[in-house]
């Protein structure tokens, strides 16, 4: 820590500083709380940051803030601006206020967090200070601090019966040195844990799986609250928690489907549909999400409707449990796994999953038939990486081009997917009918995708390709006679699923979808279909198909695993600026 005496002297002591480090500048007149400064200074997210008094920039804004400060001398000492035609933010006249105007008249991005009740100030004179002092003294740091280390939008069960306690697990965390990585980590660990529990089939494996089911949400909710603390936001980190929450859930339902199996019931293909219900409610909550998130004019009577409801305080929470977030969810398969059985907690998993999805889904499609938008590039590109379309398709989309007609994309996309799994279900299986229907569904999607997905309803193209894909899975390895071939498929769906939950958070960070040829080596949804109706139809008797799915299975998730994690440890991966998880 340096002192300058003016903004030339700081310039010079900036320009000294190794280009790999954060630089701040505060004027030695501030008054505010440290939590304050800690959410302007250090937040690891933003190139630059401010608050009255304050300013912080990491190395991509360093060489902006060095300009500013260069240009600054004469400028500060006369009141003029530093940037011409602009003002200070809030009346901020300081040094780092007027170069906070200045770094984003250049085009550099300044973040101002919000203080809420905490104090952050320059004052000029004794009055000022004294009434400044007075600001401080009245609000509780440390209490504002772990408030805000909780997600203000939450589900009824955590907000009530994990937080609470949860808050102040992340503060011993944070004071111990303990990062939310590891917390992550351990989160992961206690749940894979549970599932083993599980699998030994025993009432005491089943209430010690749901005992530490529990402790690995509590541990869930700490990482983040942890990260919000002690504002150690990662790419990696968020990139984790995410997919460590889908880990967690498919190893758990196998850890239940193989305690059932060691009891004599066989539950593989509930669990199997679970997972393909929680993911296809996934991809509608994402698809939606990405299709309207940016839309211009975006009006709608429901959505009207929705924030006069949630002006009433108890049908925010009713409407937060319907959709069964994961805290409720994790809550209900605990109960139920210690004092039930895991035929029950799937039955009970598949009617919740069902329920929160009709509501979900009724819900947006009101929305999207009754709001006035246009939806930009942007979202249409993103629906068409969500479609996750491989060679196939692609080649169709070349030569074929859809009816004309707003509602064209997702009605073939339907037709398509409902074809498939009807074969699936109702043709002789091993026959080659269903390979027929696969060919006619890959014509289809290709239509489906043939010109932009601009339409109103156009985002329910991706849920209905993940649901056509994964139920036809689904489908042929339950009607299959070869042994185990449910649990194959189950693999195999988990490695899919992952590919598109990685697709989703590489669009959401910003770096769009993973790279083409990733999409061609995994095969795209109409591909890996027609292959899996393909494999049913050569290998009817004996092991060959659960082996074949397996094989299967294993190439799908060392593809899409290795890309993914190359690509979220590397200098590209997206700056991500809210961790946490849809339902």
């Amino acid at each position: 820590m340096s002192a300058a005496a003016d903004a030339t002297q700081a310039a010079e002591l900036l320009a000294l500083v190794p280009a790999d480090r954060r630089v701040a500048l505060v004027d030695p007149r501030f008054v505010g709380h440290l939590h304050a400064l800690r959410l302007g200074l250090t937040d690891p997210r933003f190139d630059a940051a401010a608050v009255p008094g304050a300013l912080t920039a990491r190395p991509a804004a360093r060489g902006a803030l060095l300009r500013a400060l260069r240009r600054a001398g004469d400028a500060v000492g006369t009141g003029s601006p530093v940037a011409p035609g602009s003002a200070p933010a809030a009346e901020d006249r300081t040094v780092p206020g007027r170069l906070a105007v200045a770094l984003a008249a250049e085009g550099t991005a300044v973040q101002r967090p919000e203080l809420g009740s905490l104090t952050a100030a320059v004052p000029t004179g004794p009055g000022e200070r004294a009434a400044a002092q007075s600001s401080v003294a009245a609000v509780d740091d440390e209490a504002v601090r772990l408030r805000s280390a909780v997600k203000a939008h939450d589900g009824f069960f955590t907000t009530f019966f994990i937080s609470p306690y949860s808050r102040y697990i992340a503060r011993w965390c944070a004071r111990r040195g303990l990062t939310p990585n590891q917390v992550t980590t351990a989160s992961l660990i206690t749940a894979l844990i549970a599932a083993g529990s599980a699998a030994t089939g025993s009432r005491g494996g089943y209430v010690a799986a749901g005992v530490l089911l529990l402790l690995s949400f509590v541990l869930d909710c700490t990482d983040g609250q942890l990260a919000r603390y002690s504002l150690q936001y990662s790419t990696m980190g968020a990139w984790l928690d995410a997919t460590f929450d889908r880990a967690k859930e498919y190893a758990y339902y196998a850890g239940l489907a193989l305690g059932a199996a060691r009891g004599g019931d066989d539950v593989w293909v509930l669990a199997l549909g679970a997972m393909v219900l929680q993911a296809c409610r996934h991809v509608v909550d994402f698809s939606f999400n990405e299709a309207n998130h940016d839309a211009v004019s975006n009006t709608s009577p429901t959505a009207a409707l929705s924030d006069r409801l949630d002006s009433v305080g108890w049908t925010v929470w009713v409407r937060r449990m319907i959709v069964l977030p994961i805290g409720e969810r994790w809550a209900m398969i605990a109960v139920l796994t210690a004092l039930t059985t895991p035929r029950i907690v799937f039955y009970a998993l598949l009617v919740g999953c069902a329920l929160a999805a009709c509501y979900t889904t009724a819900g947006r499609l009101l929305r999207s038939l009754t709001r006035k938008a246009r939806r930009t590039d942007r979202a249409m590109r993103a629906l068409a990486d969500l479609a996750d379309s491989g060679p196939l398709a692609q080649a169709v989309a070349a030569v074929l081009r859809r009816p004309g007609g707003g509602y064209t994309a997702p009605l073939l996309a339907f037709l398509g997917g409902a074809l498939m799994v009807a074969a699936a279900l109702f043709a002789p299986f091993g026959g080659w009918l269903v390979v027929g229907a696969a060919v006619l569904y890959a014509v289809l999607a290709g239509l489906s995708v043939s010109r932009p997905l601009g339409g109103a309803l156009d985002w329910l193209v991706p849920p209905a390709f993940r649901a056509a894909e994964y139920c036809a899975v689904l489908v042929l390895a339950a009607r299959s006679d070869a042994p185990h071939a449910v649990p194959a498929a189950f693999g195999l769906v988990s490695a899919v699923a992952y590919h598109h939950y990685d697709t989703v958070y590489r669009i959401r960070g910003g770096t769009g979808a993973p790279p083409r040829w990733l999409g061609r080596a995994a095969g795209g949804h109409e591909g890996r279909t027609l292959v899996v109706a393909v494999l049913a139809a050569l290998l009817t008797a004996g092991p060959g198909f659960t082996t074949a799915l397996t094989v299967m299975a294993v190439a799908v998730a060392l593809v899409v695993l290795v890309e993914s994690i190359r690509f979220w440890v590397s200098s590209s991966a997206p700056a991500v600026h809210d961790e946490g998880e849809l339902a």
